[in-house]
């Protein structure tokens, strides 16, 4: 596989010199790299991907964001490099992090054409991340390559133990991909790739503003030889943007890496979040409480073996757990309702793959155990196998529910000068669900009639167990099915992605034919929630187009231009009626976003975002906590979010207003959403 070594010197990528007849001279006593990048698939990612984020150099190089135009992952299971790519993938780039006027993962993911974020609160508490219709039970969380998703539930999936500090990029796949990540990539999978291998050297930042927001992150990196480790740390504090949503929230993350014969790396992290979880399950129940807390753990290695007539085999093993712990009060300081929850992810896969002559082909097994302790969720214990719950010796928990997924997985890629198909298909086993093996399998195309364009087309099948919640969860207002049948898809989508010098555009379409669809619906107006199947088809297409004038005229003060929209349109395919659904059929059907970047003078920068939606579904009214009976629809609601940055090589300054018109909306029950915000931050870096 393709890597790319980073030395210890510090580096200045560029495509253009400015005009000025000294430019010559910001080049000297640094490494220059001019070339074409690659990255491994997915699948293999680890720390030491590369960096879209150039250094900031001195005003003689007027471009300080570098579009890595060849840099691009894929969706299989053995790496290809771009030419030979079968998907395309959304990539949010180390520089659009910076720029972006956002304090979480969650909130820079609603700039993302093709991804619908909800949440309760501001700054990315109490979030829902789902895609192309999708919930948010139906997306693969991945770090670095490592499934972190939750099976208690995926309202736990966003606690990421990361900061913004710490990511290099995040890649995005739409679609059907359980063929390539696993069951929990129903809908698609979004990768979080952190920096990884980095000079010695190191940063400390500090933010500011409204509400009572408060945080701090420091991180820092030690490279000697072939070993690098770094270590970041984080806390932020808020009262929240609406009632009952404070926050208080800490991450540490620590990985690290070797470089011989034999490529190690290795990665921890920790995270706790307390908040307010205004209206989390009802909004009769306005004083709720939560805290989780999450450990994570996860090595993996690169090893080459060559076998007899010298064909080379690369061999990819990856062994990872992953802890959380759940606290909920549906009032708080009250024992009613109150649960308490641990959950417990092992996992190992190994994938292998090589090279000949009718292409690559990759193969492997993944094994991945999922088990919850519970005072709520899963089968009753004996009394003499209560577990007591850490930190609270008066309760125990009383219940569990273990179950194994077992895959094994081939694929067979054909690479020929325009054309790429990755066929593959995964046999899969689970524990919980009759234990037999159950076939998977996908087609993803490519044909590149010129250097310029680039046609996709895949099919693909996929499939999702209901989580935890989904099968035993019981409040006053839910009640799961321990009948659910998991979800399963077919899923069609095909593309067209044009790049050319100043250009780039992209247009996808997509239908997903959806049976045993998990849903929580409402089947009166004084019902409870149920979770339930159901038959939903979901159709619809995205548009993006991006301008980068800089590469036309590199002087230009305009970094880029970007617009996007996204359709989506769903189906049902039974005839079970309900008075409310409260995720699978509250889909986005229009998302519009539109964003500039541009200098203003010398290091002073500007990020300007809009996005425009409307979501189906509706809300229900409550007076007094109690409910009326009566559902509203959700309103379309625009925002707009600038971001003003000072940058020096040294640090940088910044002030970001979001929300500037405040405008006060709903987009997930009958929460409103807080209205406008400013946050400064500043940043000094330490060594090279």
């Amino acid at each position: 596989m393709q890597k790319t070594t980073f030395e210890q010197r510090s580096s200045l990528c560029f495509k253009h010199f400015t005009r000025k007849g000294y430019a010559l001279f910001s080049c000297l006593g640094r490494e220059v790299v001019i070339g074409t990048l690659s990255v491994a698939t997915l699948s293999n990612a680890r720390a030491e991907g590369v960096s879209v984020q150039t250094e900031k150099a001195d005003d003689t190089l007027q471009r300080t964001e570098l579009k890595l135009d060849e840099v691009v992952v894929t969706g299989s299971r053995a790496p290809l490099t771009q030419a030979e790519a079968a998907k395309i993938v959304s990539v949010i780039t180390r520089d659009e992090i910076q720029r972006a006027a956002v304090e979480s993962v969650n909130d820079l993911l609603k700039t993302v054409t093709g991804v619908d974020v909800r949440q309760r609160g501001g700054f990315g508490v109490q979030t829902d991340i789902s895609i192309g219709g999708g919930t948010y039970d139906q997306v693969a969380i991945l770090l670095n390559g490592v499934n972190i998703s939750n099976p208690q539930t995926g309202h736990l999936s966003a606690d990421f133990p990361v900061s913004l500090d710490d990511i290099v990029r995040i890649e995005i796949i739409e679609g059907a991909s359980s063929r390539v990540f696993g069951a929990s990539a129903f809908n698609g999978a979004i990768n979080i790739v952190t920096r990884g291998k980095e000079n010695t050297g190191g940063s400390v930042s500090a933010e500011g503003g409204s509400y009572g927001t408060f945080g701090m992150t420091a991180r820092g990196s030690v490279k000697s030889g072939m070993t690098s480790n770094s270590l970041s740390a984080g806390y932020k504090q808020s009262d929240g943007g609406t009632d009952n949503s404070y926050f208080r929230k800490s991450q540490a993350f620590y990985q690290g890496s070797y470089d011989g014969n034999l490529t190690l790396s290795w990665q921890l992290g920790m995270s706790t979040m307390r908040y307010g979880a205004n209206t989390f399950y009802s909004a009769a129940y306005p004083n709720q409480y939560e805290s989780n807390a999450r450990i994570f753990a996860a090595v993996n290695a690169d090893a080459t073996t060559t076998l007899a007539g010298g064909r080379t085999v690369h061999i990819v093993p990856t062994l990872y757990w992953n802890r959380s712990y759940d606290h909920f009060q549906l009032t708080r300081g009250m024992a009613a309702g109150e649960n308490f929850h641990r959950t417990d992810v092992y996992g190992i896969s190994i994938t292998a793959y090589t090279d000949w002559r009718l292409g690559r082909t990759a193969f492997g097994a993944d094994v991945r155990q999922e088990g919850i302790l519970s005072t709520n969720l899963g089968r009753p214990l004996q009394e003499n196998e209560y577990v007591t719950v850490a930190g609270h010796g008066d309760k125990n928990y009383t219940k569990r529910e273990q179950r194994t997924d077992v895959s094994y997985f081939i694929e067979h890629n054909i690479l020929l000068n325009r054309f790429t198909a990755s066929i593959g298909m995964v046999a899969n086993m689970n524990t919980a669900y009759n234990s037999s093996f159950r076939l998977y399998p996908g087609i993803d195309m490519s044909y590149r009639p010129t250097k310029a364009w680039k046609m996709t087309a895949s099919w693909n099948m996929a499939f999702r167990m209901p989580t935890f919640t989904d099968l035993f969860y019981k409040s006053p207002t839910q009640e799961g099915n321990k009948d659910l049948k998991p979800e399963k898809t077919q899923s069609l989508r095909i593309g067209a992605q044009y790049r050319s010098k100043g250009i780039e555009a992209r247009l996808t379409g997509f239908y997903d034919w959806g049976t045993d669809m998990i849903d929580w619906v409402m089947y009166s107006a004084t019902d409870i929630y149920h979770s339930a199947n159901f038959k939903l088809d979901n159709r619809g297409y995205e548009v993006n187009i991006s301008l980068l004038p800089q590469e036309i005229w590199a002087q230009n003060a305009v970094t880029r231009l970007r617009i996007g929209y996204a359709y989506i349109d769903q189906e049902r395919k039974d005839d079970v009626e309900f008075f409310k659904s409260n995720y699978a059929m509250e889909y986005l059907r229009h998302k519009f976003v539109a964003g500039i970047d541009h200098r203003i003078v010398g290091c002073l920068t500007a990020t300007w975002n809009f996005r425009w939606q409307q979501r189906m579904g509706s809300y229900i009214i409550y007076e007094n906590n109690k409910s009326t009976g009566v559902s509203k629809p959700y309103a379309p609601f625009g925002l707009l979010d600038v971001k003003l940055m000072w940058t020096k090589p040294r640090y940088e300054l910044s002030i970001a207003m979001n929300n500037v018109t405040s405008y006060r909306y709903y987009d997930l029950g009958n929460v409103s959403q807080p209205g406008f915000w400013l946050m400064a931050g500043a940043k000094i870096k330490i060594g090279k």
